[in-house]
């Protein structure tokens, strides 16, 4: 099917990219311009701020309980935004639907952010909170049987290697890794998937961007040969745990996250991938108010529930 109207009015709609360098700070300004009022957002049992202390220090994270008994576990959600944008704010929403849908509390991280901060911080944030989720006394896990790791875009990339960190670890408690559009190889060839040539232009996130947008992060350190950094790089994917990958018709980043998912079933690991028709790259984020998008969170809980 076309792109979506409601997507594609919104395409048609947006500015130029800015001449010159990109400015993290007045980029991020921007995003958080779009966030809605608290007195419109979806209302749940209960929202607090709270600090997780780990072992790379003090993380901020919101957690994010659906009604007041308590659930079978929880989802750790990264938000997405190239290593760069996003924080608990901009993608407030998302972690409501997720709960919301699926009836478990979300712990949404506010991991730190390059270019300021250097690889591997934001990743070490994300993992530190999925072991104090797991591991603290009094953390929103105790007594849950289900822990997933959860991301969007980028967030993506962090749930992707949080899951594998973990397996390495020999930390065996994550119980599912949930992928929206996730970008999973930072080297951004063209020539290496046929989606960042066929979707290079007029869905929105643009092939030609990836490479400036995702610099912030790979010229803090991240190396794209690093499988923590790109983790369809990891030659042995055997023990992850089992992945619900979803995936834009129109997104650049398509291909990879489909070939995840394939690699994953080809290893042994039980893995769904979801394709949406009609979507474009970050559609969770920016369109989960559209009804056929907005079943993702529904998908969600199913893949949950069955694995």
């Amino acid at each position: 099917m076309p792109l979506h109207p409601e997507i594609a009015a919104f395409v048609a709609g947006l500015p130029a990219p800015p001449e010159g360098p990109l400015d993290p700070v007045a980029l991020r300004a921007a995003d958080e311009t779009h966030v809605a009022p608290p007195a419109e957002r979806l209302p749940l049992h209960a929202v607090e701020d709270v600090t997780a202390r780990t072992a790379s220090g003090d993380v901020p994270v919101r957690i994010y309980t659906p009604a007041e008994a308590e659930g079978n576990g929880v989802i750790v959600y990264f938000h997405g935004g190239a290593f760069f944008l996003g924080s608990l704010e901009t993608h407030d929403h998302v972690a409501r639907s997720l709960a919301k849908e699926t009836g478990l509390k979300v712990v949404s991280v506010g991991y730190r952010l390059a270019p300021e901060s250097a690889f591997p911080a934001g990743l070490a944030d994300c993992y530190g909170v999925v072991r104090w989720v797991a591991e603290e006394g009094g953390s929103p896990a105790r007594g849950g049987t289900t822990l997933a790791v959860a991301g969007d875009s980028s967030g993506g990339t962090f749930a992707a290697a949080v899951a594998a960190m973990a397996h390495d670890d020999g930390f065996d408690r994550i119980t599912h890794q949930i992928l929206y559009y996730p970008s999973l190889d930072l080297d951004f060839d063209t020539g290496r998937y046929a989606s960042l040539r066929e979707n290079a232009v007029g869905y929105g996130l643009e092939t030609a961007g990836l490479k400036p947008f995702n610099a912030f992060y790979t010229g803090s350190g991240a190396d794209p040969a690093d499988p923590l950094v790109s983790p369809l790089k990891r030659t042995d994917l055997t023990g992850l745990p089992p992945a619900l990958v979803v995936t834009g018709e129109y997104d650049p980043l398509r291909d990879e996250g489909e070939l995840y998912g394939r690699r994953l079933r080809e290893a042994g690991v039980r893995a769904a991938v979801s394709r949406y028709a009609g979507a474009g790259h970050g559609f969770v984020q920016h369109f989960s108010w559209i009804p056929e998008y907005h079943r993702v969170f529904e998908e969600t809980r199913d893949f949950l529930r069955r694995n």
